[in-house]
């Protein structure tokens, strides 16, 4: 299934695509990640924790940069994991492009998500919904890290991104999916006109 989100962060692109070139940083942004190796050749191990509602799944795994291009500022990822009970599968081809905006950098990502198993019986919507939510997340992480470097703090005396939390996720995902219901049922009538 393919999920586009995009967020805006107030520095320069030159910034951000230095700090996307540093992966523990920005997997400290991301909700319930951590890395655990890094064994070369932008090859990286590590785990990813989220809890929606019940379930909670804990990936282990690995993920390689596939490919680094600083002129169209593009980076891509192509990780893969597996549930530590067994329960699910995932694969991800990620792609993240940065573009300059007036007031900063638009960070555009795609996401490739594959899913099997426990993981894969949450409809299409609601995986949309919470990725959307850890992506929020991600943005405010990754902006006050980035706020840090730019007033010459070290980003590592910003708290990392906590774990994915079940009623945190659960609960914004509902409202999201609530809000899209809503606006179907309470958009003004359009007569068709012939």
């Amino acid at each position: 299934m393919l999920i586009k989100n995009d967020f805006e962060v107030s520095e320069s692109i030159d910034a951000v695509w230095r700090f996307f070139d540093n992966i523990p940083q920005v997997a400290a942004c991301l909700p319930g990640a951590e890395l655990t190796d890094n064994v070369g050749d932008d090859k990286y191990i590590g785990k990813v924790l989220i809890k929606m509602g019940p379930v909670k799944l804990q990936f282990a795994g690995s993920a390689q940069i596939k490919e680094r291009n600083e002129a169209a500022k593009r980076i891509v990822v192509d990780a893969a994991g597996a549930d530590e009970k067994g329960r699910a599968q995932a694969s991800l081809l990620l792609t993240a492009t940065l573009v300059s905006t007036p007031r900063g950098t638009k960070v555009q990502i795609s996401q490739d998500l594959q899913l099997s198993g426990a993981a894969a019986q949450y409809g299409r919507g609601l995986i949309a919904d919470v990725t959307s939510v850890l992506m929020n997340d991600f943005a405010t992480n990754m902006q006050n890290r980035l706020s840090a470097i730019a007033r010459g703090l070290s980003p590592d005396l910003v708290v990392s991104a906590r774990p994915a939390s079940g009623l945190a996720i659960g609960l914004r995902a509902t409202r999201m999916a609530l809000a899209r219901v809503f606006s179907r049922f309470f958009l003004p009538y359009q007569p068709k006109t012939n």
